[in-house]
């Protein structure tokens, strides 16, 4: 089973982004369990959502402890939260950033990370800093465990079938391409 670990801030999309990416794992023939966080969230709180998928049923309802891939959309919510907690050895960071590497001081766990300006694509689409839906389009480039396809498709499937579709089409796609990835060397100990 793969878990998947998305923090945003509130009104950025983070739960529906968990909903588009299980639809496109969905339609991969994956099982997936989608676990949206709702509490007392409000408009640049920071929030979660949970992501689990396998080849076979899943029967786990439980929010993730223990990710095998962390998604921020937002590129300040690690300021805020502890994104790292319970992270497993060789596990994916995706960060919304316009930072190099140097900069992000990892956890010995972080094996791949995928760097994504999606703030700078979100102000040229959407003239505002929703990076949902370019982060998912990361995940896909950074990962490999979702085609662009399938993403496309999901797309077309959620609640931007009529406004913002063309816009979310585009903002999927420039994060795909626009996405760094970085394998992380660890140098073991002798």
């Amino acid at each position: 089973m793969y878990e998947i670990r998305i923090h945003g801030r509130g009104g950025q999309g983070a739960v529906m982004a968990g909903g588009i990416l299980a639809t496109a794992l969905v339609l991969e023939g994956k099982y997936v369990v989608a676990v949206p966080s709702f509490g007392f969230e409000r408009r640049g709180a920071p929030v979660s959502s949970y992501l689990r998928f396998d080849e076979r049923e899943i029967r786990q309802m439980t929010n993730i402890y223990h990710p095998d891939c962390v998604l921020c959309i937002d590129p300040t919510v690690a300021r805020a939260v502890n994104v790292f907690e319970g992270v497993k050895d060789g596990s994916v960071l995706l960060q919304t950033t316009s930072k190099p590497l140097g900069d992000f001081q990892l956890p010995p766990q972080i094996a791949t990370v995928g760097l994504c300006d999606a703030v700078a694509i979100a102000l040229d689409i959407f003239k505002r800093s929703i990076t949902n839906t370019i982060m998912l389009g990361a995940f896909a480039r950074t990962t490999g465990l979702v085609s662009l396809a399938s993403l496309q498709a999901a797309i077309q499937k959620s609640e931007f079938r009529d406004a913002g579709l063309k816009q979310n089409m585009a903002a999927l796609e420039r994060g795909y391409n626009a996405t760094e990835v970085h394998r992380i060397e660890r140098k073991v100990a002798a």
